[in-house]
């Protein structure tokens, strides 16, 4: 059965709008500001193969990895009516420890097998770990937090007490982490009914023709993105300061081979695996590769598995680009993501040079805060990313202050944060001059300054801070960032990736990078 291009639209619309309310249920419901306030979440709807059907515009290093948690919770459990997996396991399709995988069945009737599956992947600011936030210095994911590989959470439609009992135990912050967890079980339950109430309305042919439609429609939008592009070889480097370990510049290379529709992406002579947690496992290369091609096509392309197709991946095993257990891998989620996008726009600049934009901020400027509250009796775990600014392009300037590429959060209001933890902002201001000089200027990044109210462990994982985000076409680089701690009237200038204990009253300033130039002035 196949639909004609008005009832495909139609579909693809509402399958992503499902996705889209799996989405406001659980930002309304979750507990933590991250996931409330930031929305540091996805979801997404996906066929009885496990393949992605429809995801909302949520977090794009979400969007590539997912399938491969959805996967692994299908080859690895026997899903029921009722049940929900669970999983965070950085070799099992995760991101890294703190992103929790739920992966929901979906049956019609009293049929045997599901129909499709529902899942989301929404970042926890506490999952264990030798510091508040799990997203501090490590050498291996043993040190990171805890890992879950593929569990039932819930079965047959009941907790699994076991399970939550062992995941509670296992971060500071035990009743924020449920409230988070049962906000994506809610989220589930209504993606399942409204997935189900499609094929009421609809019929499950129409349904399932319309899922297999729009993954080809994806892939011939990519090939006749790919065939536009002049044939051959594009190569390109960029590095990452350090693994905050001593090891660094850390160089990631790229040569994309283009022509006949599709494209080859080889991460041949990036360096090897590094001892801290800059490491990116395969689902993140995947992810970030998934990003750029979408990106690429002129017209909007549905965020589904046809969009891969015609393009192929290769990331040698025990690379920077597809690291093996046990590396720490909590940065290459945040930041090593954001160095294989500009790599890969800055192969595909020589390709496409009018398309393509300057390197943005190129760093997600990783804040976690945590100790004992005292003024509410309680721990607490704070995290948040901290935008900067963006590349220009040809006749466009960067934006200033805005997340870019593999980050889609919003920010943390001041507000919120405010009622919900022992800080205070302090400052909170765009950092002007920070863009790259050039015909279009970069964005400007943000300076952001924190002060701790009570003792508080930090744990800071930004790039960026020595190797600026590059210009094109002759246009000028960003600033690099600035991390500093304050101490009453002392400013002392802290590295791109450390872990601190901070005294009340103490301050943490973020000077986050531009964005680069694009084009001569």
């Amino acid at each position: 059965m196949k639909l004609d291009s008005i009832r495909l639209a139609v579909m693809n619309s509402r399958l992503a709008a499902i996705a889209d309310e799996m989405g406001v249920v659980l930002g309304q419901t979750a507990f933590s500001p991250n996931i409330k306030e930031r929305h540091d979440f996805s979801c997404a709807i996906f066929d009885a193969r496990g393949e992605l059907v429809a995801q909302a515009a949520h977090i794009p290093v979400h969007l590539g990895s997912t399938p491969l948690s959805v996967r692994a919770a299908i080859a690895n459990l026997d899903l029921e009516r009722g049940d929900v997996a669970a999983l965070n396991d950085p070799f099992a399709g995760g991101t890294h420890l703190p992103d929790l995988t739920l992966v929901a069945p979906v049956f019609i009737g009293n049929e045997r097998r599901p129909f499709a599956y529902a899942a989301n992947r929404a970042h926890h600011a506490d999952m264990g770990g030798i510091a508040p936030g799990s997203m501090a210095l490590a050498t291996e994911i043993y040190q990171e937090g805890f890992r879950l590989p593929p569990v039932k959470i819930l079965s047959g439609g009941e907790i699994a007490r076991d399970v939550m009992t062992l995941f509670l135990a296992n971060t500071r912050v035990r009743e924020e982490r449920e409230g988070d967890l049962r906000a994506q079980i809610a989220a589930l339950s209504v993606g399942a009914e409204r997935l189900l109430a499609i094929v009421k309305t609809s019929g499950r042919k129409t349904v399932e023709a319309a899922m297999d439609g729009l993954k080809d429609y994806a892939e011939r939008l990519m090939i006749a993105a790919l065939a536009e592009l002049r044939p051959g070889t594009y190569r390109a480097e960029d590095f990452l300061d350090d693994d905050g370990f001593g090891t660094g510049p850390i160089p990631i290379r790229a040569a994309i081979k283009i022509g006949g529709g599709k494209a080859l992406v080889d991460f041949t002579g990036s360096a090897p695996q590094v001892r801290g947690s800059v490491n990116a496992n395969f689902a993140i290369t995947l992810s970030a590769t998934f990003y750029v091609m979408k990106c690429l096509a002129a017209q909007a392309v549905p965020a589904n598995e046809g969009l891969m197709r015609p393009i192929s991946l290769i990331a040698p095993p025990g690379s920077i680009v597809n690291a093996l257990a046990p590396a720490a891998v909590a940065g290459g989620n945040v930041e090593t993501s954001q160095r294989i996008v500009d790599v890969l726009f800055r192969a595909l600049a020589k390709a496409a040079p009018s398309r393509i934009p300057a390197a943005s901020s190129g760093s997600m400027s990783n804040l976690t805060v945590g100790g004992f509250d005292r003024f509410r009796d309680r721990h607490f775990s704070y995290y948040e990313t901290i935008a900067g600014g963006a590349g220009a392009a040809s006749g466009r300037p960067g934006a200033s202050g805005i997340h870019t590429h593999m980050t889609n959060t919003l920010n943390t209001p001041i507000e919120a944060l405010e009622a919900y933890y022992p800080m205070r902002i302090t400052e909170y201001r765009i950092r002007r001059g920070s863009g790259g000089r050039g015909r279009a200027r970069g964005g400007d990044g943000l300076i952001r300054e924190l002060e701790c109210l009570v003792d508080s462990n930090v744990s800071l994982l930004t790039e960026r801070r020595t190797i600026a985000p590059y210009g094109l076409a002759g246009g000028g680089p960003g600033a690099t960032g600035i991390n500093i701690l304050v101490r009453g009237t002392r400013r002392t200038r802290l590295p791109g990736k450390t872990n601190i204990d901070l005294k009340a009253g103490e301050r943490i300033r973020i000077e986050t990078p531009g964005g680069g130039a694009w084009g001569r002035r």
